[in-house]
C-alpha cells in the first residue's frame, strides 16, 4: 500500500507542476497565435500539435536528445548549474509537460480567437493598456474553454506513460508513476497491485473528465438559466 501512495502522490505531483506550465506556456502561446498573423502560422501551429498525435515514446526520445547529458543544452545544464534532468522527477514533469501541451493550447487559442475584438479594441480607445485588456476582458472571457483544456491536460500528464520512462525512468519512489508502476506491476505478476492502481488511476481521471464537462461553457450557461 505504501509504493502504491507513493507513485500515487508522485504522479500528482508531476502532473500539476505539468499542468501548471501548460497554463503559462499554452495561454501565451494560444493568445499568440490568436493575436498575431505572419508567414509560417500554420507551420508553427501543427508543430505544437505534433506532441497529440506523435507516439510518446518518440517524444521521450526528442527529450533525450534535447536534454540528455550528451546533448549540448543538457551538457550545459549540467556543467553549468549541476542540473540533470534525467531519470528524475523534474524529468518526468518536462515529458508530461510536452505531452499534454496541446490540451491546453489549442483550446486556448480557440478561445482567444472567439472573444469579440470590438470589446478589446473599445478598451483601447478609452486608453487602457495592452496589459488590463488581458487580464479585464480577453481572459475574463476566454477562461471557460481554457479551463476544460488545463482540466484535460492535468488527466493526460496524470496517466503519461510512454515518454515518461523514455526519461525518468522507473525508480521506484523518486520516478516510478501511477502508469509505469501498473506496467511494473503487470510484468512481475502482482495482479492485486496492478488492479487497486488501475483503480486509483481511473477514478482520479474520471472526477476530471466530469469535473471538465461540468465547466464546460454550454453547461455554465445552461444552470445559469
Amino acid at each position: 500500500m505504501e509504493s502504491v501512495w507513493i507513485a500515487l502522490s508522485l504522479s500528482l505531483k508531476v502532473a500539476g507542476w505539468a499542468t501548471a506550465l501548460n497554463i503559462v506556456l499554452g495561454i501565451g502561446v494560444g493568445f499568440f497565435l490568436a493575436r498575431t498573423r505572419f508567414f509560417g502560422r500554420d507551420l508553427l501551429d501543427t508543430l505544437l500539435t505534433l506532441p497529440m498525435v506523435m507516439p510518446p515514446t518518440v517524444l521521450g526520445y526528442y527529450l533525450l536528445v534535447l536534454v540528455g547529458r550528451k546533448s549540448a543544452f543538457g551538457a550545459w545544464l549540467y556543467d553549468s548549474f549541476g542540473i540533470n534532468l534525467i531519470f528524475t522527477w523534474q524529468g518526468a514533469v518536462i515529458a508530461a509537460t510536452v505531452v499534454a501541451f496541446p490540451l491546453v493550447f489549442k483550446p486556448a487559442r480557440a478561445a482567444f480567437e472567439a472573444v469579440d475584438s470590438e470589446l478589446e479594441q473599445a478598451a483601447r480607445v478609452l486608453g487602457v493598456s495592452e496589459l488590463a485588456i488581458f487580464f479585464r476582458i480577453t481572459l475574463p472571457l476566454a477562461w471557460r474553454g481554457i479551463l476544460a483544456g488545463v482540466l484535460l491536460a492535468f488527466a493526460r500528464a496524470l496517466g503519461e506513460f510512454g515518454a515518461t520512462l523514455m526519461v525518468a525512468g522507473s525508480i521506484p519512489g523518486k520516478t516510478q508513476t501511477l502508469s509505469i508502476a501498473v506496467y511494473e506491476a503487470v510484468q512481475a505478476g502482482k495482479d492485486d497491485t496492478a488492479n487497486m492502481l488501475v483503480v486509483i488511476t481511473s477514478m482520479v481521471c474520471v472526477v476530471v473528465l466530469l469535473t471538465a464537462s461540468r465547466l464546460a461553457p454550454g453547461r455554465i450557461n445552461e444552470r445559469a438559466r
